[in-house]
């Protein structure tokens, strides 16, 4: 191996390191969030209040965006990301309300 072939792989395994980190957060921060939204299905259904708030999903999206778009990252990506967060909340609510 040659000295830039060996900087290369060190370098490849910092990034890899950090990208499983990251993961590790993302995974936490979304377990963290459905328990929150969870209690927020118990509550409506608890209140006969409806699965879904069509005005603050808006609001939450372009929230999302705007953060996206301050964090350098596609708008579209993050819209997309939440979207299936949202019907996936949305499916944990409905499941209370049976």
């Amino acid at each position: 191996m040659t000295d830039a072939t060996t900087r290369a792989a060190a370098l490849l395994k910092e990034h890899r390191e950090s990208i499983d980190r990251l993961d590790a957060i993302i995974v936490y921060t979304l377990a963290e969030r459905f328990k929150h939204t969870q209690a927020v299905g118990r509550l409506k259904a608890a209140h006969d209040l409806p699965p879904s708030d069509p005005a603050r999903e808006e609001a939450q999206i372009a929230r999302l965006t705007d953060l996206a778009e301050r964090a350098d990252l596609d708008p579209e990506f993050a819209k997309k990301f939440l979207n299936f967060i949202i019907q996936e909340v949305i499916h944990h609510h409905q499941q209370h309300q049976s």
